[in-house]
């Protein structure tokens, strides 16, 4: 449906833009010195589902708008994405999210550089900028919120493509794709701050492979004060738990269509 030098392309673009949008909000809410420290988690979720939407509307008339492992496993399950290009998307993806990743650490350096105690604050760890951790660390249970609220992405988004009620046209330039109307997209921004604000609170909800990996591992590379451990023992579980999700989602969608 598109050329491979599109996909990536698309992907690499909308997924840097999501993470910047993400990791920014999470960076503003939680490092010193920053005008919306202690913002608090509403601002976080609503700025994760606007990244979303400035992500999928710039990446969808190229690729589709996945910027998710997950979004295109469930997509190839349910047979609106083929599975040949599937390692494609997920590459590009993660290539993004590192991208974003690090235009987030340089658009916050100061407030990184701050978090080093000396004006008399208590350092705080810098992990959840970047990836996601849990409130309660127990890795049966955060697999299975993960999976569920993977589902809660998921499965919507495939449906949303078969409601004719919100087929309003589809995104300018673009091929329908897994969004087929501009509305969607905006839709899927909303379904995701729902997300955040209902299924969020047990792990951080990272519903994304690459948005958790990808940041990551910018975390355990990059030079940032105090900035504590990247915690891979934990990595596994927000990579694994949305691609069983999506491969669920996408099993409930091929059965009913």
């Amino acid at each position: 449906m598109y050329s491979p030098g599109d996909i990536v392309v698309g992907e690499v673009i909308g997924t840097a833009v999501l993470i910047l949008f993400g990791a920014g909000v999470c960076a503003a809410v939680s490092l010193p010195r920053s005008k919306a420290g202690s913002a608090g988690w509403v601002a976080v979720a609503f700025g994760w589902g606007l990244g979303v939407m400035a992500g999928a509307y710039t990446a969808a008339p190229l690729s589709g708008g996945h910027l998710n492992p997950a979004v295109t496993v469930g997509s190839a399950v349910a047979g609106g994405t083929e599975w040949s290009d599937v390692p494609l998307y997920i590459v590009a993806q993660l290539a993004g999210a590192v991208i974003g990743a690090v235009l987030a650490w340089a658009l916050y350096y100061a407030q990184f550089a701050a978090n080093d105690g000396r004006s008399g604050g208590t350092p705080q760890p810098t992990l959840g900028v970047f990836a996601t951790v849990p409130e309660v660390r127990k890795p049966a249970a955060n697999l299975v919120s993960e999976i569920i609220a993977t589902v809660g992405l998921v499965l919507p988004l495939l449906f949303f493509g078969q409601n004719k009620g919100i087929g309003l046209g589809r995104v300018p330039g673009a091929q329908a794709g897994i969004y087929g109307s501009g509305i969607t997209v905006l839709l899927v921004a909303l379904l995701v701050v729902g997300i955040g604000l209902s299924l969020g609170g047990p792990t951080g909800y990272a519903i994304n492979p690459a948005r958790d990996l990808g940041p990551r591992i910018v975390h355990a590379l990059l030079p940032i004060p105090n900035k504590g451990s990247s915690e891979w023992s934990y990595a596994w579980i927000p990579v694994a738990g949305p691609l069983i999700g999506a491969v669920l989602a996408g099993l409930v969608h091929a059965c009913v269509f």
